[in-house]
């Protein structure tokens, strides 16, 4: 499996197309570098840039985009909504697929000091790659903003991590750092910027003051007036949203703006959003009001309704959520991805991969579809009606072994590839049990050998063997 980081650069200029697409041009003309999302923002005058790559490639695609943008603003010119101080305001590095927090922070400091070496302006850390306690807080790193800057640097306590502690006026100062996935997320309100920075005040974490925190934690929020939608935004970064959902900041704003008797009238993601965090706000919807919706697709139509994500344009999945995004840009290169004819062809190919593990994964998936299938065509319908209680069991594990049976079609196959492992799939009742094993066994033997005394390790999925009788039971008896 390919590494894979994101790297979400934040420039401070919203307003000039030319300089947008221009540092856009520069970043998705980086080899190894897929641009995903430009998102400039007039208000802010800020446009926020999400790309992904090799740890290597977004590096590289970080600084040409640096480079690019030194001549083309001018922070002495600069005004906007957003808290900003530099040109190249802020740079985080972001763990997406098989790479860790700390592969994230060599990211950061690699670049910082690429930065420095060739535009010669300070950097400093910020989140896990912070130095100091009091750096790894964004807006405390950028307390005082631009204006404040030129002082800032003066001072020992502040000198930056890297780079001259000289202020450049054009240019301000970059923050590069690692983080988890941060959502943006504002909810849209039709009140005045004072009323939605005091919600703002009382949900963040930091509250109004140390003795007055808020109510959400790892939430950070401000209140702002969007003028080209002339609305009012209470405008958060959510710093771990396993920790406090999306929905989570929703219903505290929505609640705290009834006792303000103001309507809130949707909300927006600013750049994307994994789609854990999608799916987490549709369970909890779906508790909620006790619905029954088992397609992905469904659940992220039942959020984007709920929270109002198109209300100022157009939100489609495939451009806003990273997976989905990702998957496109791979999707030629997945077994699943091809028609039946061309599977067929590939298994019977003389390869090793793909193999039993990628045929058996691929026929249990079709099995699994069929109870599904069955099931939801049962579902809803009248002269059924007795058994809806029961299909509302049914359904769901059938849909998620189908899910995960996809999954495994292709990593069978690369686990084969990569280790010479192969990857036994069966399926009990409604589960799924899976076991590597290593091919000990003689070259002669054929690709499917495996020893009758061969004894198989609990790895489960969805259900151990004992739960999976059990539904069964209570599905069939």
């Amino acid at each position: 499996m390919a590494k894979l980081v994101e790297c979400v650069p934040n420039f401070s200029e919203g307003r000039n197309k030319k300089v947008i697409d221009a540092i856009a041009e520069a970043i998705s003309s980086t080899e190894g570098c897929s641009l995903l999302d430009v998102d400039p923002g007039s208000s802010t005058n800020r446009t926020v840039y999400t790309f992904v790559g090799s740890p290597q490639a977004v590096v590289e695609g970080a600084l040409n985009a640096a480079r690019t943008a030194f001549p083309l603003i001018d922070m002495t010119k600069h005004s906007g909504e957003h808290p900003r101080m530099g040109a190249m305001d802020v740079c985080p590095f972001i763990p997406v697929q098989n790479v860790t927090m700390e592969d994230c922070v060599n990211c950061a400091n690699i670049f910082a000091q690429h930065l420095t070496d060739v535009l010669h302006v300070p950097v400093y850390l910020y989140g896990e790659a912070a130095r100091k306690e009091n750096r790894r807080s964004l807006p405390s790193v950028r307390a005082g903003e631009y204006e404040a800057l030129s002082e800032k640097l003066k001072r020992t306590e502040w000198s930056p991590d890297y780079g001259p502690a000289a202020f450049v006026p054009s240019w301000g100062a970059t923050v590069a750092g690692a983080r988890k996935f941060l959502v943006a997320y504002n909810i849209n309100l039709l009140s005045t910027k004072e009323q939605a920075h005091r919600i703002a005040l009382d949900i963040r974490e930091q509250g109004r003051s140390k003795d007055q925190p808020g109510l959400l934690k790892k939430v950070q929020g401000m209140g702002w007036y969007l003028e080209e939608a002339n609305i009012a935004q209470v405008s958060t970064n959510i710093l771990d949203f396993e920790l406090t959902p999306v929905h989570t900041v929703y219903e505290e704003i929505c609640s705290a703006a009834k006792d303000l008797n103001l309507p809130v009238v949707g909300s927006q993601i600013v750049g994307i959003m994994p789609l854990r965090a999608v799916l987490d706000c549709a369970d909890f919807y779906i508790q909620r009001d006790r619905l029954f919706i088992v397609e992905e697709e469904h659940k992220v139509r039942l959020v984007i309704s709920k929270l109002g994500l198109d209300s100022l344009g157009p939100f489609d999945p495939k451009e806003r959520i990273i997976e989905y995004m990702v998957e496109r840009t791979e999707e030629d290169k997945r077994l699943v991805s091809l028609s039946l004819q061309q599977f067929v062809r590939s298994v019977g190919a003389r390869t090793a991969a793909p193999g039993g593990g990628s045929v058996s994964a691929a026929v249990a998936a079709m099995g699994a579809a069929l109870g599904a299938m069955v099931g939801q065509m049962t579902y809803g319908k009248r002269q059924f009606d007795s058994l809806d209680s029961i299909m509302r069991r049914l359904i769901p594990p059938f849909h998620q072994a189908m899910n995960e049976l996809l999954v495994m079609v292709d990593a069978d196959s690369k686990a084969a590839l990569a280790q010479g492992h192969r990857q036994i799939f069966h399926l009990v009742g409604s589960g799924i049990q899976t076991s590597d094993l290593s091919d000990t066994a003689p070259m002669s033997q054929p690709l499917g050998y495996l020893p009758l005394d061969a004894t198989l390790p609990d790895a489960t999925l969805p259900f151990s063997e004992a739960e999976s009788r059990t539904k069964y039971d209570e599905y069939f008896r």
